[in-house]
C-alpha cells in the first residue's frame, strides 16, 4: 500500500466506525453526514480490500482484520494529534486537552479527588485514567499512549524520567470493635488472626508476604477479592485484619475502623511520577506533572 495514495482522513473515519459501529453516529462523531461516512467506508473496504464492519442481526460486528486494526489506529491518530498540537502555547485556561494518567486504584483515591479539585474553571482540561500492569506501564509511555504514570518500582530505561512524589509503609486496618485490643497488635496476634487481601496490589506482596516469608511465615487469608473498595465495608463487619498503605489507610477511616502499626519490620517505599524524556520541556506535560506534585504535598 502506497502511503501517499492514502486519504489520512479516512483513518480518522474508521476509528469513529470502530468505535461507534454505526454509521450515522460515526458520521455525528467526525462532524460528516452519513452518505459521506458511507463512501468513506466504502474506501476503506476498498484499501484493506476487507469489509471492516458487517451488518448483523444485533447491529454492525468488526471484522477479524478491523479488530486487528483499532488499537494500532487509535495509537497513530494520537500520535498525529501530538504532532500537529502546539505545545508552546498551552494555557490550561482555554487548552481542550484529556491527559492519560497511568494510576491504580490506590493512588486515584489519593490523587484524583485533589487533581479533580483543581482543574482550570472552564473544565477544558480532563483527565483519564487506567490501570495497567507495572510490566507494560513502562511500554505505553514509550509508546505515548499515557501522559504519565504514578507507580511504584517500575525498572526503565534511560528514555523514561522518574521522580519520588510520596513516601509510604504499610499498616494494618481492623474494626475499632476488634477483639485485638489498642496498641497490642504483637506479631503472634498478627498471624494468628485471618486476613483478607487485595490480590492486585503488589505492596502486599513486597512489603508485607514477602517479609512474613523471610521468617518462614504466611497469614491465612480467609477472603481474597480483586480491588480496595470493599475493604472497609467488610472488615466493619468482621474481625478480619487488612493491611495497605498508610496514606489510603488514613482515607478510609472513619469513626468504625482503626489503624495499627505492623508488629515487624517492613520497609517504607515511594510513589513514583514517570514520564517519557521527549517531555521534559514540554509546558503541557509539565503543568500536569506539577498538578500531581501539588496534589501529593497535601498528602505528605
Amino acid at each position: 500500500m502506497n502511503l501517499r495514495s492514502i486519504d489520512l482522513n479516512l483513518l480518522v473515519a474508521l476509528d469513529a466506525l470502530l468505535t461507534e459501529r454505526h454509521v450515522t453516529k460515526a458520521a455525528d462523531r467526525v462532524g460528516l453526514s452519513q452518505p459521506a461516512m458511507s463512501n468513506a467506508l466504502n474506501r476503506l473496504r476498498a484499501m484493506f480490500k476487507d469489509e471492516l464492519l458487517v451488518r448483523t442481526t444485533t447491529g454492525m460486528k468488526p471484522t477479524p482484520r478491523a479488530t486487528e486494526l483499532a488499537e494500532p489506529l487509535r495509537q497513530v491518530l494520537r500520535q498525529v494529534e501530538r504532532v500537529m498540537a502546539s505545545d508552546a502555547g498551552f494555557d490550561p485556561d482555554r487548552t481542550e486537552r484529556t491527559f492519560t494518567i497511568r494510576m491504580s486504584d490506590i493512588l486515584a483515591c489519593l490523587l484524583l479527588p485533589r487533581l479533580a479539585a483543581t482543574r482550570p474553571p472552564e473544565g477544558r482540561i480532563s483527565y483519564n485514567t487506567i490501570h495497567l500492569p507495572p510490566a507494560l506501564t513502562i511500554d505505553a509511555l514509550e509508546r505515548d499512549e499515557i501522559d504519565v504514570a504514578v507507580s511504584m518500582g517500575l525498572e526503565h530505561s534511560a528514555s523514561i524520567r522518574s521522580e519520588t512524589l510520596l513516601r509510604d509503609r504499610m499498616v494494618c486496618l481492623m474494626r475499632r470493635g476488634h477483639q485485638i485490643k489498642r496498641a497490642r497488635l504483637t506479631f503472634e496476634r498478627f498471624i494468628a488472626r485471618e486476613h483478607m487481601k487485595v490480590s492486585m496490589s503488589p505492596t502486599d506482596l513486597r512489603f508485607v508476604d514477602d517479609v512474613l516469608a523471610e521468617r518462614g511465615h504466611r497469614r491465612r487469608i480467609a477472603l481474597n477479592v480483586p480491588h480496595w473498595l470493599v475493604v472497609p465495608h467488610v472488615l466493619k463487619k468482621t474481625d478480619l485484619l487488612a493491611v495497605m498503605p498508610r496514606h489510603l489507610a488514613t482515607v478510609l477511616m472513619d469513626d468504625d475502623l482503626r489503624m495499627e502499626e505492623l508488629p515487624f519490620e517492613s520497609a517504607p517505599f515511594d510513589w513514583m511520577l514517570y514520564w517519557h524524556r521527549r517531555y521534559d520541556q514540554s509546558n503541557a506535560n509539565g503543568w500536569l506533572r506539577d498538578r500531581i506534585r501539588a496534589a501529593c504535598s497535601d498528602l505528605n
